[in-house]
């Protein structure tokens, strides 16, 4: 139990600095790197829970697609890649203490509601959330809902191709 507390800490902050890294990023493509390590970092928690499934569509559709989709469009609108003016203003100070505030009151909450409670996970929730549990369930019980949810994707990934050719 002191190894997975030890890991969730290294990752937790691994996953913060790196998010830092995305909102102080001068570079569009630095962000999306940045991206990469917190939804990595995500994964990994995932997996610290017991979670494989999660952990790698989390791997798959976030940082193999999402993140990739991110740098295309990059890529497509040419945009500068460092901004010509500088895009800090006077609102830090506001942001800093409603950043505080809401802290405060994730950690009130959160304290309330486990306290000192040790949360356990039984054999039973580990089984369902095994992989070919739930791909049996996805190509069983819900085919038909994944069958559309593709075909949505591929008409997304269609119209993207026709937007971004060039007549």
């Amino acid at each position: 139990m002191v190894a997975q507390n030890v890991a969730f800490w290294i990752l937790a902050i691994a996953m913060a600095g790196a998010a830092i890294g995305v909102v102080r990023s001068q570079n569009v493509v630095h962000a999306a790197l940045y991206l990469v390590v917190v939804l990595a970092g995500a994964a990994a928690q995932f997996i610290l829970l017991a979670a494989e499934f999660v952990a790698w569509v989390q791997v798959l559709i976030y940082i193999g697609a999402i993140v990739i989709l991110f740098l295309f469009g990059i890529m497509l609108t040419r945009a500068p890649m460092r901004p010509e003016g500088s895009m800090d203003n006077s609102q830090r100070l506001a942001a800093a203490v409603v950043s505080l505030f809401l802290f405060g009151v994730i950690t009130a909450l959160f304290v309330d509601a486990y306290g000192g409670k040790e949360i356990k996970l039984s054999d039973d929730l580990v089984l369902i959330g095994r992989s070919s549990n739930i791909a049996s369930s996805i190509f069983r019980d819900y085919l038909v809902p994944f069958e559309v949810v593709s075909m949505l994707l591929l008409a997304a990934l269609v119209g993207a191709v026709v937007i971004a050719r060039r007549d």
